[in-house]
């Protein structure tokens, strides 16, 4: 009883300290380079090793981060922070740990950095562990409870550390930047199972208790974790799919082709370098269609069309592995290097898969996609971001998810290929992976590769400054056409035209029969109507074809669009149960900045976000309320 006592007055001093730290502000400017306040040019971790509990009753991690850092010789240590609570640090390996005084610095001007912790240490520190908890302030983390999965019985967590949200579940230096290699154990609930973007387990233990490996040197965004009741099915030729047990055998369909994306992948661009490939399908809620954490790209149940029509979301995160991940953006005003590479190499995977017809399909509807960005850039308080290099000092990073950087990008390098040769083009970026391979890069080192390796060395004349550092679609950008497209598109004015007592005989002879439609064709059908489309036309539409009913939720999304604008109420419970399922970004957030423009339909947008923002990630909820001008 006596040795319980004095342990619990002991563990209450060491606490009653560390609080007393806690609440100690550092008044001293911390520089803020990239998006972060890590001093990592004088001090930087190498290897980050996390000890953690997973409680889903208080939903926190609580536990320790423990860095090894390569020391310049500083007397501090400055991490990043954002809505975590700091308990203790201490320097030192486990052995042979001292406590390390620290203090908080002031939270940034615009509060998106969060602030800084700073650590006091000697200059020969090569340890610095940080015992800390997350709290309900930690974006990254989306906690689900058992009505929000696929099982309705477990419950689910996940975390979204792009761009710089990873500081909000961990205490690290967030910089793309800076790359790190990682370990961790894990206990979660016996009956769930963790997975990392490490190595991970193919199936649940009787402990609850996990350990994972990642090799590689990666930036800290991609450090990424998830618990629930999962299983795994494996697809062959090193990859696989993690999801709920309700939706194994429809993941293992809709994902047959990803040993096939591999081998054209390793093709195209050298031998894969993460060991393994495998998909997370994660609950509706998570905010992207897809996030490439190495060797376990997190993807949302949307791309479940039952068709295999989605898939080029999958090629775009396997793509990742070489661009982004293998080479990564230096800093967030180069993010274009991620995404742009990216879109291009899965538009040239797609091209093994479903052949140049279809490639060159999608990357049609992802440039009227860029043509529509590119208009509401122009008249934006930033017009500058219609430049593929950026200036986002002050702003987060977020504001350069744009299709600027993911499309404009790939038809720079698309253009490029025309310009140079495809094999010439193939060539150069092998080089390029393999040169900078576990590096990252800025814009200004890509380009000085670009007329070394290729513009210099072959003589070829190529505008890229214009691409790069200008606004808009440079005059030489490479012109796609497609037959299906413009047959579509003629068919979008014709019935959008066309006598109203004819609309039910125009439908049979003009639509029924055109089953074979790809997505991408219909997407464009849709996208072509008016926007202020008379609604009576849309419901001839809706009978025939239920696209208020699709399962496929881009053509869905596209409907809505134009249902909100044409004020088709019909439509609107269908709208309803999708904004209420889906928590991905992409889609709901223009339905409610579409939805809150219409001063008839305003209402509707703030009664469905009150009530199902509790659904939607924190990245998805704090955009959207933004957008309807709400406090969140």
């Amino acid at each position: 009883m006596r040795t319980i006592l004095l342990s619990f007055l002991i563990g209450f001093f060491i606490t009653s300290c560390s609080n007393t730290e806690n609440n100690r502000v550092n008044t001293e400017e911390i520089k803020v380079s990239n998006h972060s306040h890590a001093n990592i040019e004088e001090i930087n971790t190498v290897h980050l090793h996390l000890d953690l509990d997973v409680d889903f009753e208080k939903k926190k991690l609580y536990g320790i981060a423990r860095h090894k850092m390569s020391n310049q010789g500083t007397n501090k240590a400055v991490f990043d922070i954002k809505g975590l609570k700091i308990n203790k640090v201490t320097s030192g390996q486990l052995e042979s740990e001292k406590e390390a005084p620290f203090t908080l610095g002031k939270v940034n001007q615009n509060e998106i950095l969060g602030r800084p912790l700073i650590v006091d240490i000697d200059t020969n520190t090569s340890w610095v562990n940080i015992y800390y908890e997350t709290t309900k302030e930690s974006e990254a983390l989306d906690w689900l409870d058992s009505s929000l999965t696929s099982s309705k019985e477990k419950p689910f967590l996940y975390t979204q550390g792009q761009a710089i949200l990873t500081r909000t579940w961990i205490p690290i230096q967030d910089a793309p930047s800076n790359r790190i290699t990682y370990t961790a154990n894990l206990r979660v609930p016996k009956d769930l199972m963790a997975v990392m973007s490490a190595s991970n387990p193919k199936e649940k233990n009787n402990l609850g208790e996990y350990h994972f490996d990642m090799k590689q040197p990666i930036p800290c965004y991609l450090i990424a974790l998830a618990v629930g009741d999962l299983v795994y099915g494996d697809l062959g030729n090193k990859t696989g799919v993690y999801c709920e047990p309700e939706l194994l055998e429809e993941s293992l369909f809709e994902f047959e082709d990803l040993p096939k994306m591999m081998n054209a992948a390793e093709k195209l661009y050298g031998e894969y370098a993460w060991e393994q490939y495998d998909l997370l399908i994660l609950p509706y809620s998570f905010p992207f269609g897809g996030m490439e954490n190495p060797r376990l790209t997190f993807a949302n149940p949307t791309l479940l069309a039952g068709d295999r029509s989605l898939v080029s979301v999958i090629a775009h995160e396997l793509a990742h592995s070489w661009s982004g991940n293998l080479v990564t953006n230096e800093t967030w005003n180069d993010f274009w290097l991620n995404e742009g590479f990216t879109v291009y190499f899965e538009n040239r995977i797609m091209e093994e898969i479903i052949g140049k017809e279809g490639a060159d399909n999608l990357a049609l509807v992802e440039f009227f996609e860029l043509q529509e960005e590119l208009e509401r850039i122009e008249t934006s308080a930033h017009p500058e971001d219609a430049h593929l290099f950026l200036d986002l000092e002050g702003r987060d990073p977020d504001d350069g998810v744009t299709d600027v950087a993911y499309v404009k990008g790939a038809f720079f390098l698309k253009t490029l290929e025309v310009s140079v040769g495809r094999k010439k083009m193939d060539v150069f970026l092998n080089n390029y992976f393999d040169h900078f391979k576990f590096t990252s890069v800025t814009t200004e080192k890509f380009v000085n590769y670009l007329e070394q390796e290729l513009l210099q060395k072959y003589e070829i004349d190529f505008n890229y400054k214009e691409w790069i550092y200008r606004p808009g679609i440079p005059e030489n950008c490479i012109s796609l056409t497609s037959v299906g497209f413009e047959e579509v598109k003629t068919m979008a004015r014709s019935f959008s035209e066309e006598r109203e007592e004819y609309l039910q005989e125009w439908v049979k002879e003009n639509i029924k029969k055109r089953s074979q439609y790809s997505t991408q064709e219909w997407l464009t059908f849709l996208r072509h109507l008016p926007a202020n489309i008379e609604p009576h036309r849309l419901k001839v539409l809706d009978e025939s074809l239920a696209f208020s009913k699709w399962t496929n939720a881009e053509i869905q999304f596209e409907w809505f669009l134009r249902s909100i604008s044409s004020e088709y109420v019909e439509a609107f419970p269908y709208l309803k149960l999708f904004l209420e399922k889906v928590g991905r970004r992409k889609f709901i957030h223009p339905l409610y900045q579409a939805l809150y423009k219409n001063k008839n339909t305003q209402q509707n947008a703030l009664l469905w976000f009150d009530e199902f923002q509790k659904n939607y990630h924190a990245v998805s909820r704090n955009s959207i309320a933004e957008s309807l001008q709400i406090q969140n």
